[in-house]
């Protein structure tokens, strides 16, 4: 089954490659989307891909890479759109 999900992360996540950690854990699972950071200091994501992937990309979000920290992430489920064949860091 196909999933979407929207992240906004909260923490110390941008200045630490979070955005190129996600990008590099997506390719490995499989998932499409993107992110980019936020003028408040988040990182937005997107992620598609089967429902499991998408799960587990979501789950990799809670610490993300070695040097960020991770204080707050808010989930959003929506519809599969199918909006990108790739995932990509956007700025």
């Amino acid at each position: 089954m196909k999933a979407r999900a929207h992240l906004i992360v909260s923490g110390v996540v941008q200045g630490v490659s979070f955005r190129y950690y996600v990008r590099l854990k997506a390719i490995e699972n499989k998932v499409t989307g993107w992110a980019r950071n936020l003028p408040s200091g988040g990182v937005e994501a997107v992620f598609e891909g089967e429902k499991e992937d998408v799960e587990r990309m979501v789950d990799l979000c809670k610490s993300g890479p070695p040097n960020a920290f991770v204080s707050d992430l808010k989930i959003k489920w929506e519809d599969f759109r199918s909006e990108s064949k790739e995932f990509r860091i956007m700025y």
